[in-house]
């Protein structure tokens, strides 16, 4: 094995323990009413944000989890400059998160499953890695895709059902 390969397959194990992190999150915001969507913000090997959707909890529309968290690592590292971070998120973002990501100038963007109503990183746009744009992620998808979409699915599928029982 090369060192290419090696440094792969470190990159990739790191990547899964950040998505379970992020996957914990998303748990918390099902608990709390809202869509499970979690995120993790990584500097130098450490997590200094998490977050999790709190749009019902807040009622608040741009309290997802990637901004809520991205306001946590600025706090953190001292500058909305967040070079040198990772975030981790559950779900591709949208594009507001995608705008943001790149405003806050993070290096690299990992999340697990693609959003094909909403995703601005790959299913619908590529904000992130637009050349138009002053700065762009490094991005890695499908960590832990079946997880975190398994997740979103029993929500929703649990959603539709109370709300057949309430209409009946």
């Amino acid at each position: 094995m090369d060192t290419d390969d090696s440094q792969r397959d470190v990159t990739a194990t790191t990547d899964e323990q950040y998505m379970r992190k992020a996957i914990d999150q998303a748990y918390i915001a099902e608990e709390n009413g809202d869509v499970p969507i979690g995120c993790v913000i990584v500097y130098r090997g450490r997590i200094i944000a998490k977050a999790y959707n709190q749009r019902e909890q807040l009622q608040d529309p741009t309290a997802h989890a990637e901004i809520v968290a991205l306001t946590q690592a600025a706090e953190a590292v001292g500058s909305w400059r967040l070079h040198g971070c990772t975030i981790y998120v559950t779900l591709e973002p949208c594009p507001m998160c995608a705008g943001a990501l790149v405003l806050a100038r993070l290096d690299r963007l990992v999340y697990g499953c693609d959003d094909p109503k909403t995703g601005a990183v790959r299913s619908l746009y590529n904000i992130v890695q637009d050349e138009r744009l002053n700065h762009r992620l490094e991005v890695t998808s499908g960590i832990l895709d079946e997880d975190c979409t398994a997740q979103l699915q029993a929500f929703f599928q649990r959603r539709r059902e109370e709300k057949r029982i309430q209409n009946q």
